[in-house]
């Protein structure tokens, strides 16, 4: 595992309280006597140049609920905030006319090593609605921009790595954590996606896209991380508790706070 993907570059995070975690368990909800926090409110926002047409994509309390939904699941996994996204399907005068939301960060994990990519994964606030628009896999995904450095594509500097979730375990209510190494599958844009046979029409397993990454060229590196919704249905619903390697990223309405696992 490559310790610094997923971790602050220098100068990045403002350390604001320490609290130890167990580094024996996965990412679940956090308590504030289990969790150390630091604030990384800086470089994590709507990427411009990946977001079309006016959809929502922005840090928010809650959601809470829904009505006669107790326990754990009504509110977010960590804290009392989370990543909201509203998308329309049928908003823009592009083809398709389906907007695209993404958030994310473009500065902090820059150059990582994506062959450090170990642990990756989210809880998702998913809707009876959003399943009526498109289907149970109609879902957000997880994208790393990156650098493939294919010793079968040499000439490619640029694709997207695309994380899509299997369906939602539960709707109306928060999601378990979603592990992004063991379901969903994954897909390359491009040439890349060419290259290595994990394409969007044949996307491949966590384990098969890395493998198909190591072909014998310079380690592929990363250049920014998003959670991004479109373009195909509307879905309105969030996003919580992003992990990345060491790391669960906890979207607040003030902030996104980076927790350390171990």
């Amino acid at each position: 595992m490559n310790a610094r993907f997923g971790r602050k570059r220098t100068g990045v995070l403002r350390v604001t309280a320490l609290m130890a975690l167990a580094a024996s368990i996965l990412p679940g909800p956090a308590s504030a006597a289990t969790a150390r926090k630091t604030v990384s409110g800086d470089h994590w926002g709507v990427i411009t140049r990946n977001t079309i047409g006016s959809p929502v994509a922005a840090l928010r309390s809650g959601p809470f609920g829904p009505i006669g939904v107790p326990g754990p699941q009504a509110g977010p996994p960590y804290g009392e905030g989370s990543l909201g996204l509203e998308v329309a399907d049928r908003s823009t005068s592009l083809s398709p006319a389906a907007e695209k939301a993404s958030f994310g960060n473009e500065v902090d994990f820059y150059g990582n090593r994506v062959l450090g990519l170990d642990r990756v994964g989210f809880h998702v606030f998913q809707t009876a609605e959003n399943v009526s628009y498109g289907g149970a896999a109609n879902m957000p995904n997880l994208t790393f921009e990156i650098n493939p450095n294919l010793a079968a594509a040499p000439g490619t500097t640029y694709a997207s790595m695309v994380w899509t979730p299997g369906p939602s375990p539960v709707v109306g209510r928060w999601s378990s954590y979603l592990d992004a190494t063991t379901t969903g599958s994954w897909h390359l844009t491009g040439s890349a996606g060419t290259a290595t046979g994990c394409t969007l029409s044949t996307p491949c397993s966590f384990a098969g896209l890395k493998a198909a990454l190591n072909d014998g060229g310079a380690e592929p590196t990363a250049y920014s991380v998003a959670v991004v919704k479109g373009r195909d249905y509307m879905w309105i619903g969030a996003v919580d508790g992003l992990r990345i390697n060491r790391t669960v990223y906890d979207f607040e309405a003030d902030g996104v706070r980076a927790r350390r696992i171990g």
